[in-house]
């Protein structure tokens, strides 16, 4: 690697255990390693829960775009939604 820094990092003994195994079973070459994989893992979620948010963001948006519901108002949700129960406990 040719631009590196060290810097420590505080686990906890059940983080470091779990480090320790990964690196005595093979399946790591070392601690550094693992933390690099987890960092690139985290970045990853990261950037997809950015780009959730931006979907639900773009649908929020969309549908206060489309105009007003067809029900006016949380009263009327229910009864809709409590009609739509009893109708599909009957079948």
């Amino acid at each position: 690697m040719a631009n590196v820094e060290k810097v420590s990092v505080a686990l906890t003994p059940e983080m470091l255990a779990v480090v320790r195994e990964a690196v005595e079973s093979g399946e790591y070459a070392s601690s550094s390693e693992v933390m690099r994989e987890a960092l690139r893992e985290w970045k990853r979620r990261r950037a997809l829960e950015r780009k959730e948010v931006e979907e639900l963001r773009r649908l929020w948006e969309e549908g206060l775009a489309s105009g007003p519901g067809r029900l006016g108002d949380m009263a009327a949700i229910k009864a809709e939604a409590r009609q739509r129960f009893v109708e599909a406990q009957g079948t």
